[in-house]
């Protein structure tokens, strides 16, 4: 997708049909934040559940002169402390996963939008089941189990599991994209640079959690192997 697909067909040249109104739900330290007022121009404000992240990320805004467009706030992405239809760009990247109510977690997305606004979730899903399927089979679902477990992860969805819940919420321009593929290069890359002296030592004073994720990234190789893991990417935009 090109930067006019995650918008309208017309934005790409035409600035003053720009997001001005952000929220990045599940921000981590910001990096999408800083972005999207970086090239958007817009206001942007990150929710997260860490206190650590949201300081960092409000540090990193500071430095980089950005302190009036991204500001950073300790909240729950299923509660979120935002007046209904506050934002004109619901964004959520690398979230989705880690939300034990999908619904809960998209009906909050579609309430804290504006009419017209438009909603992205780019999010790590399974793939889709087949209509023979009921289910992913056994060793598929003990695969994500393990992967769930290392990550300290609730239950996957697949992206036509985000799709039907767009549909549910009357949503309109709906739009998804496997980017399985693209994102795929990263799990390896990553472990090369831990099979290092400098990385393995890292790993070692980052503690046990950080190594038992390490431990883990062979499975997300796997995962993407196997075409059971998918990086997906919703768009879609809350009716006027």
């Amino acid at each position: 997708m090109l930067f006019k697909d995650l918008f309208n067909d017309d934005c790409e040249n035409d600035e003053s049909k720009w997001p001005r109104n952000v929220v990045d739900v599940g921000c981590g330290i910001g990096g999408s934040s800083r972005y999207l007022a970086k090239k958007l121009g817009a206001k942007c404000e990150g929710i997260t559940l860490s206190p650590i992240q949201s300081k960092r990320a409000n540090d990193l805004a500071l430095a980089e002169g950005l302190a009036d467009k991204a500001t950073f706030h300790v909240a729950d992405a299923l509660q979120q402390p935002f007046a209904d239809g506050q934002f004109n760009l619901v964004w959520s990247m690398e979230s989705g996963e880690h939300m034990p109510d999908k619904k809960k977690f998209v009906s909050e997305l579609v309430r804290v939008a504006a009419p017209g606004a438009t909603i992205i979730i780019v999010t790590w899903c399974h793939r889709d089941l087949s209509p023979y399927e009921e289910s992913l089979r056994p060793e598929e679902i003990y695969l994500l189990n393990r992967i769930c477990d290392a990550y300290y992860l609730p239950a996957w969805c697949s992206m036509a599991d985000y799709v039907n819940l767009a549909q549910s919420f009357s949503l309109q321009d709906i739009k998804a994209a496997d980017w399985s593929e693209n994102v795929a290069p990263f799990w390896p890359a990553v472990i090369r640079s831990a099979l290092t002296f400098k990385g393995l030592m890292s790993l070692f004073k980052a503690g046990w959690k950080t190594f038992k994720g390490a431990l883990a990234m062979p499975l997300m190789v796997e995962g993407y192997n196997k075409k059971l893991i998918k990086f997906a990417i919703i768009t879609c935009r809350k009716p006027e």
